[in-house]
């Protein structure tokens, strides 16, 4: 069977959204980091052999776990803490050189100074997880075997504020909910968390860190049912974040609407997302603060759809120059404002003089962010690929010089960053970035010979890629880093789907 065959192609994208339809939480993939955090404090809950070998199997042959370079500090951590947990029925060698290898990894870390990703809480989660591993090899030490304490240095100051926060009731941020587990014994049953249909901040970890270890009798039910839910997803494993429900609708929306996939849309979909929309727009799913991101997201998805809603839910994340994604938040995203400088691009020519002067501003500020090679970075997602399709998507909707100068200037580094296979990766070739670089050079009205001839490289990458098992590396910045499936997936039918003229046209 052609799977790129548009038959095919729109039958694929119909099943992602029926798919999508069908489930109220979203597909992610599983997390090193949040399955650990499972083994250390919920070796009661179902599943957790399963977790531990997720782990065993996980690391990678230089002792690390996760992704590649500062990507793996996080996930070896928190699995390095969850080994040195782990008592019963094990292959007690196994886990004891699992934990040696990764020690030793984290020692070479220590010696190296490498900035840290801006991943979810990081500046949480690393300082207590280090503290958290010495205090387990201070209680066993004598033991043999047992490797030395860990030297890698981190700043505890955030850390330390936030539990005093929580220790005094004075109350934390949402958006710290998600990461509740490194806050240690104020979490238990805090009254300033409340949990959302059984969850806390849509996380495994931060819910076990709220029900206490183990759990009392007097246990929220419906908390024990979530996480009992959430580890049957996968088999045992667990993602970071459960609920992506409204990420997950509005990214693929807008990847098939305009594809020419013409996929059924179910009503569902919209009245979802119009549903969750409040004063400060939606989250990314249920259990979470609202952003902008989303909001906007889910406003341009809407459009798309012919249910347009109100965009002033998106004013107060303003702050003058560019848009945050959360109040009081460390670094402003590139992808972000791409998606806001879109979303109020689609009510251009209404009368709304606040909306035109914020697409102009916001156009200025993405493209001060540019690279001076023509990519774009950001703090949502590891590879700039991601960020640069955002930014060129949002920058094709502007007129004038200025606009017209970033797009070529992304294009240029798109065709000067392409692989001998025809594919785009960061580290390596995926069908996902391979996707958002054919998005980039499709943005031009006319594509030139050697855009023509790259997009026709990266199309038989896709079409390989989506012919095989091949999944697609985490790239998306949580905790750790996560793959969403569906979005993904929709995101390289569509490509090919919207580039296949430029096949056609060569034949």
């Amino acid at each position: 069977m052609n799977v790129t065959s548009f038959a095919a192609m729109r039958g694929s994208a119909q099943e992602i959204v029926d798919a999508m339809t069908a489930d109220p939480y979203g597909l992610t993939s599983p997390s090193v980091y949040e399955t650990a955090r499972m083994v250390a404090s919920a070796s009661w809950l179902a599943g957790h052999q399963q977790r531990v070998e997720f782990l065993l199997a996980e690391q990678h042959e230089d002792g690390t776990w996760g992704g590649p370079a500062a990507y793996g500090l996080l996930p070896t951590l928190s699995a390095v803490d969850a080994l040195l947990s782990v008592a019963g029925p094990y292959d007690t060698r196994r886990v004891a050189r699992a934990v040696e290898s990764g020690m030793a990894a984290l020692a070479r870390r220590s010696r190296r100074n490498v900035q840290l990703p801006d991943t979810i809480a990081v500046e949480l989660l690393v300082p207590w997880l280090v503290e958290q591993i010495n205090q387990r090899l201070t209680r066993m030490d004598g033991r043999d075997g047992m490797p030395g304490r860990l030297s890698l240095q981190a700043d505890t100051g955030t850390l330390s504020r936030i539990r005093e926060l929580l220790r005094t009731h004075s109350g934390i941020p949402e958006k710290t909910w998600h990461s509740l587990e490194a806050l240690g014994t104020p979490a238990v049953r805090s009254p300033a968390v409340i949990p959302t249909s059984g969850s806390v901040g849509a996380s495994p970890a931060a819910t076990t860190a709220w029900l206490g270890d183990p759990p009392h009798a007097y246990a929220a039910t419906s908390c024990l049912d979530y996480l009992h839910r959430t580890q049957a997803r996968h088999g045992g494993p667990v993602s970071g974040i459960t609920s992506i429900t409204y990420f997950e609708q509005a990214w693929v929306v807008t990847a098939l609407c305009g594809s020419g996939l013409d996929v059924e849309i179910p009503a569902q979909v919209p009245d979802s997302l119009r549903s969750a929309l409040r004063t400060n727009g939606l989250p990314a799913g249920p259990g979470l603060p609202a952003d902008s991101d989303d909001t906007a997201a889910a406003l341009h998805a809407l459009a798309l759809l012919g249910k347009p809603e109100s965009v002033d839910c998106l004013w107060e994340y303003d702050t003058g120059s560019h848009f945050v994604c959360f109040p009081n938040e460390r670094t402003p995203s590139t992808s972000t404002n791409a998606h806001i400088l879109v979303a109020l691009a689609d009510r251009h020519g209404q009368g709304d003089p606040r909306c035109d002067l914020a697409v102009e501003r916001v156009g200025g500020w993405l493209t001060e962010q540019q690279h001076p090679a023509g990519h774009w970075t950001d703090k949502w997602h590891a590879s700039p690929y991601y960020a640069t399709a955002c930014g060129a998507a949002a920058v094709s909707r502007l007129d004038g010089p200025q606009a017209s100068a970033a797009l070529d200037n992304a294009v240029r580094w798109v065709l000067s960053t392409q692989r001998a296979d025809g594919s785009w990766g960061q580290w390596a070739g995926t069908g996902e970035e391979t996707a958002y670089a054919l998005q980039i050079l499709n943005h031009r009205a006319v594509p030139d010979r050697p855009a023509i001839d790259a997009i026709l490289g990266g199309r038989a990458f896709l079409s390989h890629h989506i012919g095989t098992d091949s999944d697609d590396p985490p790239l998306w910045h949580d905790k750790d880093l996560y793959t969403p499936v569906r979005v993904i997936r929709a995101e390289i039918l569509a490509t090919l789907a919207a580039t296949r003229h430029l096949t056609e046209a060569q034949n």
